[in-house]
């Protein structure tokens, strides 16, 4: 029953009928380029669809004011394949993500929901959008987490399958009641302060066919 009524609840996340004060905006940016449930979760598919997606983005930004003039670049500190980071002051950092993890602008905007709901004390907080030249860019916030000892991988481990999660290769798991796929949780997205797991950068992803499913 608990799962049955877990997966609901992050249904109603996902659709924009549960809102959080830091999900608001995502979710009615998400709710710009749903346009079903049930469609196709094929990475082909999603790929041809995300120009289109960029374009409703731009609009959307533009007609409500989110788009980001500036970033200030004195402020960078990191930066991987998907993202840059700038620190904002002692307790933030701003993200840059051009979502090239995903298939779809609208996977990206789930994982933030994901993320949010599951790790609630490094949620992100979508402030707008930045476009440099024709790269289009979601900025959000989240707080600064200073680790004070490395990660232990057998911790991440212990603290994922207690919450259903299983390990399917290398730092990736998968939730098979949920359909939620989580990836690389490595000691670089996983920081530990006092002793506590701070998931700071997650890949979620959902099995359409299951995660949509009530029966």
């Amino acid at each position: 029953m608990y799962l049955k009524e877990l997966k609901n609840e992050l249904q109603n996340v996902l659709s924009g009928k549960s809102v959080s004060s830091y999900d608001a905006v995502i979710q009615a940016v998400a709710g710009q380029l749903r346009t079903s449930q049930r469609a196709s979760p094929m990475a082909e598919a999603k790929h041809q669809n995300k120009n289109e997606e960029t374009k409703k983005l731009i609009e959307f930004a533009s007609n409500h004011n989110l788009f980001i003039d500036t970033i200030d670049e004195s402020k960078f500190i990191s930066q991987g394949a998907e993202q840059k980071v700038y620190i904002q002051d002692s307790q933030y950092v701003i993200k840059l993500n051009d979502a090239i993890y995903y298939a779809s602008w609208e996977d990206y905007f789930y994982n933030l929901l994901l993320h949010n709901y599951f790790f609630a004390d490094t949620h992100y907080q979508l402030l707008g959008f930045y476009q440099n030249q024709d790269t289009l860019f979601a900025v959000v916030r989240q707080s600064f987490i200073k680790a004070d000892s490395i990660t232990d991988l057998s911790d991440i481990k212990g603290f994922l399958s207690s919450n259903g999660f299983e390990n399917i290769k290398n730092h990736d798991y998968y939730h098979p009641a949920l359909g939620i796929i989580l990836e690389d949780l490595h000691d670089e997205n996983v920081l530990t302060q006092n002793s506590i797991l701070f998931f700071i950068d997650t890949v979620f992803y959902i099995n359409p066919d299951v995660f949509w499913d009530n029966n």
